[in-house]
């Protein structure tokens, strides 16, 4: 995949730009399985407050694909540049947002009657509050990233897992022990309003990128051989399998 250079100053996308984007990412070749526009914004800021630093050559491929399967050959030119382009410009200025102003301003789709009444009543997010169903896309995509990318999940810090906590109380509850977590956060931290839970999600989010960021600053200058390989890859040492399943799982 071709990476364009980034421009020295970003504009953030415009809303028909990031409907834009919303539409070309839906036109990617089947069979492959591309993010959409909001849970693509979770996924970005997943990538950022890794405590490495993540190239673009590296997340890019998960954005078009959850399993990160290469775009084939005959994808349009034109699509995946304007497509790519879309993503890095988002990119930079969440990343800008985050490193210059400790906040940044997601994109949170209001989530409507018509939204819960399409929810089958078999649906895990049909059992959410009306304000959890609403974060959940952008929750699902930074989740993605999380374990796409593993680093951040393998710091052994407390401060890390709670405010996993606070994002993650807007995923479906699977386990008992995942609800007891919900009830204690909603007993402990609630959130009256949409305004409430996107404020606790910005602040959540910035707290995490500053728990990160020594460890970001350490690495940057080090450089890979090749991309980390994702959980989903296929692992390096040739053995077929995906690295989760491999050397990914030790």
């Amino acid at each position: 995949m071709s990476i364009p250079e980034r421009p020295a100053a970003v504009v953030d996308l415009s809303d028909a730009e990031f409907q834009e984007l919303d539409e070309l990412l839906a036109q990617t070749p089947e069979p492959l399985e591309p993010l959409d526009a909001v849970r693509l914004d979770g996924f970005l800021c997943g990538v950022l407050v890794q405590p490495v630093i993540l190239r673009p050559e590296a997340f890019l491929p998960h954005v078009f694909d959850i399993e990160a399967t290469p775009l084939p050959d005959s994808a349009d030119a034109a699509w995946q540049a304007r497509t790519t382009a879309l993503i890095l410009r988002r990119h930079a200025v969440l990343a800008r947002s985050m490193a210059e102003d400790g906040w940044f301003d997601p994109l949170i789709l209001e989530f409507t009657d018509e939204d819960a009444a399409e929810l089958s009543e078999y649906d895990p997010a049909a059992k959410l509050p009306r304000i959890s169903q609403a974060l959940l896309p952008w929750v699902e995509g930074f989740h993605h990233a999380l374990q796409t990318f593993p680093d951040l999940l393998e710091l052994p810090d407390e401060a890390i897992d709670l405010a996993l906590a606070r994002l993650y109380r807007h995923l479906p509850a699977l386990a008992e022990e995942e609800r007891e977590l919900v009830a204690v956060m909603e007993r402990e931290h609630p959130l009256a309003t949409l305004d409430d839970a996107i404020d606790d999600l910005i602040v959540t989010v910035a707290d995490l990128s500053d728990l990160t960021s020594e460890h970001r600053y350490r690495v940057e200058q080090i450089k890979r051989d090749a991309p980390k390989p994702g959980r989903n890859d296929p692992c390096p040492c040739g053995s077929g399998k995906k690295f989760k399943h491999c050397h990914g799982a030790s």
